[in-house]
């Protein structure tokens, strides 16, 4: 059996990462999310356990040392991190799972699970990324300015991705994303267990 695999997705802060996300999520019932752990705010309309785990410091502190998160790290004052237990049985199980994670996050996940896929969203351009982020109306203006700030450095690191996706077009991306998922499905040493078995050996 093909064991599952791990679609992490990544991009800056407004690039769409999430709706483009969900979108997929809709479309692929067969593909679990991976909802991560952090210690900020929920925001409108989200929902512990389904969006995120909203835990507290003192909990996140307790997951980290009893090794119970395959990667965490600290952005803009808050831990985010992915619990491990939950990925590890389904990957086993064959099912793909997607996680949307930052930057710092996806490059901790990639030391660990090497043969992960690694997808990059990417705005059309600077000024319409901060059209969106000053769009949501969820920020106050020295946040938007951090986020703003470290877009730069986050764009510059999707070359150690292996796909990039320009979210120009919600839908265009979503099936950008999908082509990519479904390569992956038939690429060769992904599937060397079922080409063992046809060869007979």
């Amino acid at each position: 059996m093909r064991k599952g695999s791990l679609i992490v997705v990544s991009g800056p802060s407004g690039a769409g990462k999430g709706t483009i996300c969900s979108a997929f999520l809709e479309r692929e019932k067969n593909i679990a999310y991976s909802v991560s752990a952090t210690t900020r705010a929920p925001r409108a309309g989200e929902v512990d356990g389904k969006n995120y785990y909203f835990v507290t410091r003192e909990q996140f502190e307790s997951m980290k040392e009893h090794d119970e998160l395959l990667e965490w790290a600290e952005v803009y004052g808050n831990y985010y991190g992915t619990p491990i237990k939950k990925i590890q049985e389904k990957i086993a199980a064959g099912q793909d799972i997607l996680l949307e994670i930052d930057t710092q996050g996806a490059m901790n996940v990639k030391r660990r699970f090497p043969n992960g896929v690694f997808v990059f969203i990417l705005p059309p351009s600077l000024d319409e990324l901060q059209r969106r982020i000053r769009g949501r109306g969820t920020e106050d203006e020295k946040t938007i300015e951090k986020r703003l700030g470290a877009s730069v450095g986050e764009i510059k690191m999707a070359s150690d991705y292996h796909y990039v996706i320009i979210n120009d077009e919600v839908e265009t991306a979503v099936e950008k994303l999908m082509a990519i998922v479904t390569a992956e499905h038939c690429c060769a040493s992904r599937n060397q267990e079922l080409i063992d078995e046809i060869a007979g050996e």
